[in-house]
């Protein structure tokens, strides 16, 4: 069987198609073209760089490229190349000798369908859930990339300990506990990627030991439910009220799902009593509680609050990620585990480390030098003062509505008249507003009464564009 070309200048695989060497290289680059493999545009290797690859006479290219030159499939310009001319693509059928059979490629291109339009971007964006992204730290995460890789060993750049880098794992573990109150070693951080792949494996572990049943608040985010009931598990929502979620009904669940230290969507902080409560049920169940710490760097009328694992590191799962503090797209979350899930999520995540090595050390060089620190610190300021802004466009454009969880996060829930829900976010739609209203978040199941509200995010928006989104909003409001 002949033997496939390889060609290391723009990694090139061609097939010989037929006898002698120039018809054969031919026939390969011709069938490439014509199959869409080389795109218009492509530039090849020069005759002589191609010749060394393959080991065959540099005329031998020159008179495969002229040919093609010719009839249309490349075109050569100077100073430009050997590139691949632009033209339709036709579906292979049959080889080299229905290639050279068809219409040449200068002929007209058949008519092709019209793509389907998209749906236009919004002008303003207050859909919770994403920070100021283009107030990522660019530059001083640079310099901590740089300084990182410059100090790590050879063996950093390893396949790596699957709960992730230690270096990461020990500044996370002296963070949170300054920070955030969690009591965490090290040993019992796992890195993933992000808070949905750290729920799916606290899911599968969870599920593979026999539970069934996680209870979750009656408002919350549907992407954590579906990730659990993926995972074979059924969420069963719990009351809740001005103190946030009522842990009184937990019962023989076996996990309950929280964001206690700012709830989401609802943004209230859960009350002290309850959290002794969960902590408690827990010990007596022998029950586990998944602590979403949602946003709790962003505190503005409060002291901060603690994290609920700081109670009870055996029976609390900690669980945050660099989303809302720096960018989501960074992938990077963290567990902060018991050691009686330690070795079983450690299996469930696999064999070897799958979050990329340059975040993970970057992310450990930008806690230890302070720079997160400072970056968080001017963020909370930032965002204060859009929800000051936003404050004070609500009591002048519909001071007879209510405003709610603005003491800490990024989003604030301002509460509507009954029945007019879906009326404003429609009115949003038309203004280019994204716009959530609160029944987006409330769980199917859940037995609390449904409330007519908007979830307004002011994280996303650049700075140059809140005073736009402010004055959108204000035009929607009943």
């Amino acid at each position: 069987m002949p033997k496939p070309w390889a060609t290391l200048g723009v990694d090139l695989h061609l097939e010989p198609a037929g006898g002698g060497l120039r018809r054969g290289l031919t026939d390969a680059l011709r069938e490439a073209v014509r199959t869409g493999r080389l795109a218009q545009g492509t530039r090849l290797p020069s005759s002589r760089s191609l010749a060394a690859d393959l080991g065959i006479a540099r005329n031998t290219v020159a008179e495969a490229y002229a040919e093609l030159v010719a009839e249309g499939w490349l075109t050569a310009r100077q100073g430009s190349g050997t590139r691949v001319a632009d033209r339709e693509v036709i579906p292979p059928t049959g080889g080299a000798a229905a290639a050279r059979a068809i219409a040449p490629p200068h002929a007209p291109a058949r008519p092709v369908p019209a793509p389907r339009p998209e749906r236009p971007r919004p002008a303003y964006d207050l859909v919770p859930g994403t920070p100021d992204l283009s107030a990522f730290p660019r530059t001083e995460w640079l310099k901590a990339a740089r300084r990182a890789f410059l100090a790590a060993p050879n063996h950093a750049l390893g396949y790596g300990d699957p709960r992730g880098h230690v270096e990461l794992r020990t500044a996370l573990a002296g963070y949170l506990s300054r920070a955030r109150g969690v009591r965490a070693d090290p040993d019992h951080v796992i890195v993933c990627a992000g808070f949905a792949h750290g729920l799916h494996l606290l899911a599968t572990v969870l599920r593979a030991r026999g539970l069934k049943t996680v209870a979750v608040e009656s408002y919350g985010l549907p992407p954590h439910w579906r990730q659990l009931t993926r995972a074979g598990l059924t969420t069963t929502p719990l009351p809740f009220d001005e103190l946030g979620t009522n842990p009184g009904e937990l019962d023989d669940q076996g996990a309950v799902l929280l964001t206690p230290a700012h709830q989401f969507p609802m943004g209230v902080p859960l009350h002290r009593d309850r959290r002794a409560t969960v902590v408690d049920w827990a010990r007596r169940t022998g029950g586990v509680v998944l602590e979403d710490d949602y946003d709790g760097e962003f505190r503005y009328d409060r002291q901060p609050l603690g994290a609920l694992q700081g109670l009870d590191p055996d029976r609390v799962v900690y669980l945050g990620t660099a989303s809302k503090s720096l960018a989501p797209g960074l992938r990077l979350g963290w567990m902060v585990l018991p050691p009686t899930l330690l070795e079983e999520v450690t299996e469930a995540k696999g064999g070897v480390d799958t979050c990329g090595t340059p975040d993970q050390l970057t992310l450990a060089e930008f806690l230890t030098s302070g720079a997160y620190d400072r970056h968080v610190r001017a963020a909370r300021l930032r965002y204060r003062r859009r929800r000051d802004a936003l404050v004070r466009t609500l009591a002048t454009h519909a001071p007879h509505l209510q405003v709610t969880g603005i003491a800490a996060g990024l989003h604030a829930v301002l509460r509507l008249p009954p029945g007019t829900e879906q009326s404003v976010t429609q009115a949003a739609t038309w203004q280019g507003l994204a716009l959530h209203g609160l029944t987006t978040y409330r769980h199917e199941s859940a037995t609390v009464p449904p409330l007519d509200a908007l979830v307004v995010g002011y994280g996303t928006p650049p700075d140059h564009a809140w005073a736009g989104a402010l004055e959108a909003l204000g035009r929607v409001l009943p």
